[in-house]
């Protein structure tokens, strides 16, 4: 249910906040128990996926927008869930040929889960977000207009204290799923070797 997966990622995600654009929202379960949450949805740009790879439309690739695994699950179990959701996508959403995941520095790791789960690298940039009243806002919702779909009462109060408010750039590492190899051709980006997550 998408109001239960939206309670157990504001309760347990490092954001601390749902996001609006999901609409694939998938349990992870242990012996009946749920451990876990993963939601998958458009873009923060939904028609941004043309120009990663040539062609696409918006309903043909999928963001993994948040995801959340207890740490009662063992070892291995948020790739695990990835491959298992990968599994449902590819029977119920036949449209959809690649998936999108962004690893953040907040989050450590460089994006190992998705190494382990076989995605694709395709390089890191940054991106610049506010921390307001122990939130984290993207740098989008500063400059979001009065009077549209995307002015909530969350950018509102950001907008409203943004003297108060912390800027901060941080690194993202690109990762792409091939459900499709074939539209593989046409990607815009370069790949990349996987970011090492320890120092040598």
């Amino acid at each position: 249910d998408r109001n239960k997966a939206n309670d157990i990622i504001v309760r347990n995600h490092y954001s601390k906040k749902y996001y609006n654009a999901t609409y694939i929202h998938l349990g992870v379960y242990m012996k009946n128990n749920l451990v876990g949450v993963l939601q998958f949805g458009y873009a923060m740009n939904p028609a941004s996926g043309g120009s990663v790879v040539k062609g696409t439309a918006n309903d043909q690739y999928l963001e993994l927008n948040r995801m959340w695994l207890d740490d009662i699950a063992p070892r291995n179990s948020e790739s695990m869930a990835i491959a298992y959701s990968i599994r449902y996508i590819r029977s119920k959403f036949p449209k959809v040929k690649w998936i999108q995941s962004f690893a953040d520095e907040r989050c450590g790791g460089f994006g190992i889960v998705y190494q382990g789960a076989n995605f694709e690298y395709y390089g890191e940039h940054t991106s610049d977000f506010w921390e307001l009243d122990d939130e984290v806002y993207h740098n989008i919702q500063m400059t979001v207009s009065k009077g549209t779909k995307r002015y909530s009462s969350a950018v509102k109060h950001l907008q409203d204290n943004k003297d108060r408010a912390k800027r901060m750039t941080l690194r993202q590492f690109r990762y792409i799923y091939w459900i499709d190899h074939r539209w593989k051709k046409n990607v815009l980006l370069e790949q990349k070797p996987y970011p090492k997550h320890y120092k040598e």
